[in-house]
């Protein structure tokens, strides 16, 4: 699917998993480099960045791990970015892009100029929406942290295993994702620059500077994961080992009793109080008195 945006004299050509058709008529239309149409057809495996004569061919991969329509859990962007156009090229249904397609509308209607003069100023609020939008998951994410802190102290740890290591995955592959876009960007500022100017050299570092909020919100909330693993983990532990100690003193007090009871339970003569019409209760009184006497053992060397 196609559809083409207008600002004032820059262009902005949307593709969402193109057909040849189409690729065609952006190379005759563009003069797009052939090398260039050929990669937007199938997806990229790793980011990077081109510098062509006549554009910038930039790639990146960007996590979609909250409220995901996608099949896969992570989006690649193709930009193709020339003097007074720039296509973005994506094979599923990305809500940046679609939110930024209309606050585009909106200022091509209004006629506003806080746009630029160039494509390179386009790709600039375009990247700026599109880590506005991975910002937006991880503060899901943190949402998600809190809830599991609070059940934990709640004394729901076991349950909280599963769920932390939940969230751990989705943390691991958000920054898959976005683990090359700090070279590819550092690279694109030095391309950047000798395609657009010097003068565009404020918006270069800025695209830098909102990987580099989302990278370090990634790993706070990383960070965060761990310190709640660790004291699920110990809560779990501290639990398990206290139920363990119960048994293990319930086991010691009612072994003695069961010896004294398995004793005066055997069928031979002599056995006293056999005869006697309290033994019953002498038999009973004396495996309290033994249980009760191995009860304050542990009290007194406090063990429990």
């Amino acid at each position: 699917m196609r559809t083409i945006y207008k600002y004032n004299n820059v262009t902005w050509i949307d593709l969402e998993s193109p057909n040849k058709e189409e690729i065609r008529e952006l190379i005759e239309e563009y003069q797009v480099h052939p090398l260039v149409a050929e990669e937007l057809l199938v997806p990229t495996i790793r980011p990077k960045v081109d510098l062509y004569d006549d554009c910038i061919y930039l790639i990146l991969h960007f996590p979609s791990v909250v409220h995901s329509h996608s099949r896969h859990k992570s989006n690649e962007i193709d930009f193709i970015i020339g003097k007074n156009y720039i296509v973005t090229n994506h094979y599923e249904s990305i809500d940046a892009i679609h939110q930024f397609s209309k606050i585009f509308e909106v200022n091509s209607i209004l006629n506003k100029s806080n746009m630029g003069d160039h494509s390179g100023y386009l790709l600039f609020y375009l990247l700026r929406e599109l880590y506005k939008n991975l910002m937006e998951q991880l503060f899901d994410l943190d949402h998600n942290l809190k809830s599991i802190e609070e059940r934990i102290f709640r004394g729901e740890e076991r349950a909280m295993v599963k769920t932390i290591s939940h969230i751990n995955r989705k943390l691991l592959t958000f920054k898959q994702a976005i683990q090359y876009h700090k070279g590819v960007l550092e690279s694109f500022e030095t391309a950047g620059r000798r395609f657009f100017g010097e003068n565009f050299d404020y918006h270069l570092r800025s695209m830098l500077s909102e990987y580099h909020k989302v990278s370090s919100t990634l790993e706070g909330h990383r960070d965060t994961v761990n310190e709640l693993r660790d004291t699920n983990d110990s809560l779990l532990s501290s639990k398990t080992n206290e139920i363990m100690k119960t048994l293990t003193i319930m086991a010691f007090i009612i072994l003695p009793m069961t010896f004294v009871g398995q004793v005066f339970g055997v069928s031979l003569q002599n056995i006293p109080f056999q005869n006697s019409p309290n033994g019953f209760w002498i038999v009973i009184g004396l495996m309290a008195f033994v249980g009760v006497f191995g009860f304050s053992i542990f009290k007194y060397k406090k063990w429990l």
